[in-house]
């Protein structure tokens, strides 16, 4: 294990997770929620996660950017974009909107033109895998390849079997043995 993966894990386990009665964006009940956002959008943690999740891609070939559904992915996605740099690699970011937007040029996915590149789709926490699903629509209707799924936190609550079911592999950094809530 990394030491960036580590720190990552460490820092998720203190800052980001809360246990109590929660409801999933999936409808589902949980004892435990995972709430990424508190660090992917911390000055020392979002480093880390660029880190650890370029690791992760890393084998992954002539992929051309990352994002996914706001506003999960697009920490994620600025992460790896910037820690990317920082290493000499070309990754471009983009964010995939709920709906198009209903003025300016009505995107649904903003950023770079992906018509024909190849992309990974990121997730912060994934539960059902139904927000990369749906990223991946609004992407094939650009025009872009999908190369994988890739997400921080996986939940083992369906996402990686839904993901894969469709036809795409499926990468997770941090599972629920790592954070001590599996069992």
């Amino acid at each position: 294990m990394t030491d960036a993966r580590q720190q990552l894990i460490e820092y998720i386990k203190s800052d980001a997770v809360f246990h109590g009665d929660f409801t999933l964006t999936s409808g589902k009940k949980a004892s435990y929620y995972v709430d990424l956002r508190k660090v992917s959008l911390d000055h020392r943690v979002a480093p880390l996660i660029g880190q650890v999740m370029l690791d992760l891609i890393a084998d992954i070939p002539d992929v051309a950017a990352v994002g996914g559904m706001t506003m999960g992915a697009d920490p994620i996605a600025a992460a790896i974009l910037h820690q990317g740099a920082a290493r000499g690699l070309a990754y471009d970011a983009f964010v995939v909107r709920k709906e198009p937007k209903d003025h300016g040029r009505g995107r649904q996915v903003e950023g770079p033109d992906l018509a024909g590149k190849r992309v990974i789709v990121l997730e912060d926490t994934s539960t059902t895998g139904g927000s990369p699903l749906k990223a991946i629509e609004a992407l094939k209707k650009v025009g872009a390849e999908i190369a994988a799924v890739a997400v921080v936190v996986d939940r083992a609550t369906g996402a990686k079997e839904a993901i894969e079911a469709a036809g795409y592999p499926y990468y997770a950094a941090v599972g629920l043995d790592d954070l001590g809530l599996a069992g």
